[in-house]
């Protein structure tokens, strides 16, 4: 076990190596449209790249959940065959969003051998959810 210290550091040390492993901006929080975000996520268990709907407006969160449910068939032939499309996502801290996410399981931060394959990971699938936002973000703007 990492004390959480140790924890933190060594996640920074990840997210410093990604960034200069792929030194490309991300499209993350600047999407223009108010709690809609895509996400990297990487713990002990589990790596993850999502679109976030995190609205507390829940008919703004359901409306924005709707489009992308719209256009799922297009997200999984075209983007990420493994997307799984979650309307109601709890949180660890509880807080309740929408997610449209694939994961890659059995990866752990705290192992630094599996840093250079879910980076690669993460930097494919989160390129192919960019394209997919970019592609039908008007739409979705809607």
């Amino acid at each position: 076990m990492f004390s959480r210290e140790e924890s933190k550091k060594i996640r920074q040390e990840f997210w410093t190596s990604f960034g200069k492993n792929y030194p490309r901006k991300w499209l993350l929080y600047n999407t223009r449209i108010k709690d809609f975000s895509l996400k990297f996520t990487f713990t002990r268990r589990i790596a993850e790249v999502s679109i976030d709907l995190d609205a507390t407006d829940e008919i703004m969160r359901q409306y924005y959940f709707e489009k992308l449910e719209s256009l799922k068939t297009i997200l999984k032939e075209e983007f990420l065959p493994d997307a799984v499309f979650a309307e109601a996502y709890e949180l660890e801290n509880g807080k309740l969003i929408s997610r449209v996410y694939v994961t890659k399981e059995g990866a752990n931060i705290h192992n630094r051998k599996d840093w250079p394959e879910v980076q690669e990971w993460l930097a494919d699938k989160m390129d192919a959810l960019e394209k997919f936002f970019l592609e039908y973000r008007d739409f979705i703007e809607q």
